[in-house]
C-alpha cells in the first residue's frame, strides 16, 4: 500500500466513524521537538511552512493517538491514554462509572474524563530547519472541519506531498479567534500546498531528516497509573524526591521538586482552548 492509499484509507475510515515520564531527551531538546500552530496573544496573524516527512514502511503519516484534556493544579494538560496500550486507564474507569449512573448531571461531567483522538505527524519547520526532526500533534474533528480535513484535500488532488523528490511544503494560515468564554485561541483558516521541491537541496541533510529514528513517543510523556489515578481522584500529583515518585498533594507535607533526571517539560499546545469543537 502506497503512502497515498494510506492516507486515503485512514481519513475515509475516521470520517465514516462514531464520533511519570519515560523520555529520555532533556528539556531543552523536547522543545526544540514540539511543532506548534499556537499564536502569541495579540497576533494579527502568521503563515507558517512545514514539510510531512514520509514513513519508512509506506503507512499514513498521520499516527491515531488518545489524549484525555483535563486540568491539574488549574492548568489544562494533555495526558496519554494508556488504554491504547491494554493497560489499566483510571480517567476511563472515571468516565465509565458516571455515564452508567443514568444522571444526565454524571453524564455531563464524564465528557472530562473521556480520551479525544488527535493525530501527530513528522514534520520539518521550514522556519527552524535547524532543529531538526519535529512533531505535530492536533485535534480530530468529528464535524469534518478540523486540520486534516483541510490537509487530505491536498493529497487527493497533488499525490502523495510526503516524497522526498516531488513531495510539496504546506503552507498553515493562522488567526486568533475568541471561544464564548472570551478565551483566544488559535484556528487554522486553511492549509495551502507549494510547488513540488526535494525536501532539502542538500542531499545529505535530506537523508538525516529521512533516517531519524525519533518517535512521537519520545517527545510526548506518558505518565504513569499512579499519576492518572491521583488526577483522576482531583488530586495533584507532585514528585517527591526523597521517594523519587509521584505523591498526591493530599497525603504529604514534605519538601517536593521536579525529577531530576525527567523534569516535566509544559507542551505549548496545553495552553489552547480545549473545548472538543475547537482545533486544539
Amino acid at each position: 500500500m502506497s503512502t497515498f492509499d494510506a492516507v486515503l484509507a485512514q481519513y475515509e475510515k475516521n470520517k465514516n466513524a462514531t464520533s511519570g515520564n519515560n523520555n529520555k531527551m532533556s528539556s531543552e531538546d523536547r522543545m526544540k521537538r514540539y511543532f506548534t500552530t499556537v499564536l502569541p496573544k495579540g497576533s494579527k496573524g502568521e503563515e507558517r511552512r512545514i514539510r510531512i516527512l514520509p514513513t519508512k514502511d509506506g503507512s499514513s503519516p498521520f499516527v491515531e493517538v488518545y489524549f484525555h484534556e483535563i486540568q491539574v493544579d488549574g492548568k489544562w494538560v494533555k495526558l496519554y491514554d494508556p488504554k491504547q496500550e491494554g493497560k489499566r486507564s483510571p480517567l476511563n474507569e472515571v468516565n465509565e462509572a458516571l455515564m452508567g449512573t443514568g444522571v444526565e448531571t454524571d453524564r455531563e461531567a464524564a465528557r472530562q474524563y473521556r480520551s479525544r483522538k488527535f493525530y501527530i505527524v513528522k514534520v520539518i519547520d521550514r522556519d527552524h530547519e535547524s532543529d531538526g526532526v519535529k512533531f505535530w500533534r492536533f485535534k480530530h474533528n468529528h464535524k469534518g472541519d478540523g486540520v486534516i480535513d483541510k490537509v487530505f484535500p491536498i493529497f487527493r488532488n497533488k499525490g502523495d506531498v510526503t516524497d522526498s523528490q516531488k513531495g510539496r511544503d504546506l503552507i498553515l494560515s493562522l488567526t486568533l479567534t475568541k471561544a464564548g468564554t472570551g478565551k483566544e485561541y488559535t484556528v487554522i483558516n486553511s492549509v495551502l500546498n507549494d510547488d513540488p521541491s526535494p525536501l532539502h537541496t542538500d542531499a545529505d541533510v535530506a537523508k538525516t531528516w529521512l533516517e531519524d529514528e525519533l518517535t512521537w513517543s519520545d517527545v510526548y510523556s506518558k505518565k504513569g497509573e499512579d499519576y492518572l489515578e491521583m488526577v483522576a481522584r482531583g488530586e495533584v500529583p507532585r514528585w517527591d524526591t526523597a521517594s523519587s515518585k509521584w505523591v498526591s498533594n493530599l497525603t504529604t507535607e514534605e519538601t517536593i521538586g521536579a525529577p531530576k533526571s525527567s523534569t516535566p517539560v509544559v507542551d505549548p499546545q496545553d495552553d489552547a482552548e480545549v473545548d472538543g469543537d475547537l482545533p486544539f
